[in-house]
């Protein structure tokens, strides 16, 4: 099931400088680019089907070559094997399995030397010196004719931490307005929204200097990127998942609770990324060794936007375009992979599940505002610092891939988004829109490690698919919806989101459907893990419709759906989803929204 890219090795660390680790076979991707003299034209574009239940679905089969496949010769890797006193030599003596499962899970030919990965290191990379590292980043890239970079702090943490992203172009400038001007897809690549997750942070660091002043500098000539190395300091500082506030940031992108969600929210507003790549790791032992006698085996889990109202081509560019050829780049550097997956902490549930379908996470979230959304987990959470050299180098070999296929798909990428968004808004009092989707059940061989042994272990389990959803609940999709005069809370956070939001001018009426209570309880969001980490509980309630006439006040709200965000605006304002903005008490009352079925005749007026 897993396909493959080139090796990625590094020339040796230079004594004389603590970071500067440079993996040559960064080059491999590149000869891709410099293949690509004539672009694709777009698949035909077919409209999207409505989600419809699907009875069984397949174990997915071996990847096939995207449709412009360039074959690369790999660079020969340097041979720089860890040292028996390395952190990562160290942590072997305390591995929570067997030396022959460790023994799976070779060093690659590659040392990567950021600061939290130095000789004798017992902490990962600290805040202030990731700072210090996209300072100099950003000074080294300063420095080539034509390449501009910035450190750009984005907000603040729960403890008051600044957020920054290293912002990385060829075009006149590093902020929004200018890179949006330039013509190219911009990639956001994000690490560590859960703070005991450090290796796609390091990775992002290593990534960082290669595109500042190394090997994947070229693919700034085709693409922009920002890069955030962590997005929850406060986690990583006390190695817990959650945020200072004991919330799960990874679930807060629809809602925008936390401040850390927040400012990425407002970073992918302003930048507009047609790439966001989410960087992850995942337990290796736990919960599994309880369920099913086995350890993790793959050293890449991966999944692409999957919720309610995606656009068709948005799907199949992510896994034409990315999916596939990533898997080959793991491949190529003897990386195993496999879908994402997960399993509740409820040891007698046996159920294992791709990634949610619940509209909250960033790889969810960030497809609703039609993004090409890719998630990237490692085997790394639960086992310190063991295999922390592979763990980062796989890291850095997908994301890579992702650069590659961004730059090599730059003018269909820059075709892609304007077409996703024009589909989307043209769907306005349209057809249907799926309300709220689940997975599709199914049987699937998962292949694990006996932990003993080290040996493959297949076991065949419950299995609920993320790629063929069941439709739960559907509504005629309306024009738009209506938000009472004192919905301000929904109204910033929608606009932190992107979506328009327009004032009625003066007093009218619109044609809506209301919502009437049928039933209403109180309970906890939920994922496939369980119960979500947010501290609040939620209004689980039943609804029906009551179409009418309805009189709208100067100073309230319209929030227009003929506009790129509106299955955003679906998710976050129908009330009757564990995700919604009524459930989770933004929107406070079921009278504050409306749904408007016909085209306002009101005036409206542009917020400030």
């Amino acid at each position: 099931m897993t396909t493959t890219m080139p090796r990625t090795p590094t020339t040796p660390p230079n004594a004389a400088r603590l970071y500067r680790a440079r993996p040559l076979a960064l080059l491999a991707p590149l000869a891709l680019l410099a293949a690509c003299g004539t672009s694709v034209p777009l698949p035909p574009w077919t409209p999207p089907a409505t989600v419809t239940p699907a009875p069984t679905v397949q174990r997915p089969s071996t990847p096939v070559a995207p449709p412009t496949t360039v074959q690369v010769t790999p660079v020969p890797p340097a041979a720089l094997p860890s040292s028996p006193s390395s952190p990562a030599a160290q942590a072997e003596q305390t591995a929570p399995y067997s030396a022959a499962v460790a023994a799976r899970f070779p060093a690659p030919s590659v040392v990567y030397n950021t600061p939290g990965l130095q000789a004798g290191r017992t902490s990962f990379t600290t805040q202030a010196e990731i700072q210090a590292w996209l300072r100099e980043q950003a000074a080294a890239a300063s420095r080539t004719p034509g390449v501009r970079a910035s450190v750009l702090p984005f907000g603040r943490s729960q403890r008051g931490e600044t957020l920054e992203a290293l912002v990385l172009t060829r075009a006149g400038g590093t902020d929004a307005a200018v890179l949006q001007s330039a013509g190219k897809p911009s990639v956001l690549l994000v690490g560590q929204q859960h703070g005991d997750e450090p290796a796609g942070s390091e990775a992002l660091l290593v990534i960082a200097r290669e595109l500042a002043q190394g090997l994947l500098q070229p693919v700034l000539e085709r693409i922009n990127v920002v890069i955030v190395p962590r997005g929850n300091p406060d986690g990583a500082a006390s190695d817990q998942r959650a945020t200072t506030g004991g919330l799960d940031m990874n679930r807060d992108h629809l809602l925008l609770n936390t401040p850390e969600a927040q400012a990425l929210a407002r970073l992918a507003r302003d930048y507009n990324p047609t790439v966001v790549v989410d960087a992850h790791e995942y337990t290796v032992v736990g919960r599994y060794l309880q369920k099913f006698g086995t350890v993790q085996k793959y050293d890449a889990l991966f999944q692409y936007a999957t919720t309610a109202n995606l656009p068709e081509f948005l799907t199949k560019a992510a896994e034409e375009w990315y999916r596939r050829p990533l898997l080959a780049a793991l491949k190529g550097q003897n990386l195993s992979s496999e879908w994402y997956y997960t399993t509740s902490s409820d040891l007698a549930d046996k159920k294992v599940s791709m990634g949610g379908t619940q509209p909250d996470t960033g790889r969810n979230v960030n497809g609703l505002k039609n993004a090409v959304s890719l998630l990237i987990e490692t085997r790394g959470v639960g086992i310190g610092r063991l295999h922390i050299q592979r763990r980062v180098h796989t890291q850095v070999t997908a994301i890579t891939s992702v650069l590659a296929s961004t730059a090599q798909r730059a003018n269909e990428l820059h075709q892609l988004r304007p077409y996703l968004d024009k589909e989307v808004s043209a769907q306005a009092c349209k057809e249907q829109a799926v309300i709220e989707a689940g997975p599709t059940g199914a049987q699937y061989d998962l292949v694990m490690l006996d932990p003993a042994t080290g040996a493959d272990k297949t076991i065949s389990v419950d299995w609920d698919s993320a790629l063929a959803l069941r439709t739960l609940k559907a509504r005629a999709r309306p024009c738009g919806y209506w938000l009472s005069a004192a919905s301000t809370t929904a109204v910033d956070r929608l606009r932190l989101h992107g979506v328009q939001v327009l004032r009625v001018a003066e007093q009218g009426s619109m044609l809506g459907d209301s919502y009437r209570e049928t039933a209403s309880t109180s309970g906890e969001r939920q994922d496939v893990r369980g119960a979500i980490a947010d501290g609040n509980a939620i209004i689980k309630v039943q609804v029906s419709l009551a179409r009418g006439v309805v009189d709208v006040p100067r100073g309230s709200y319209y929030v227009p759906l003929n506009q790129p965000m509106a299955n955003l605006v679906i998710a976050a304002l129908e009330p009757d989803t564990q995700s919604s903005f009524f459930a989770n008490q933004i929107v406070r009352g079921l009278q504050s929204t409306v749904r408007v079925m016909a085209e306002p005749s009101v005036k409206l007026e542009e917020l400030n």
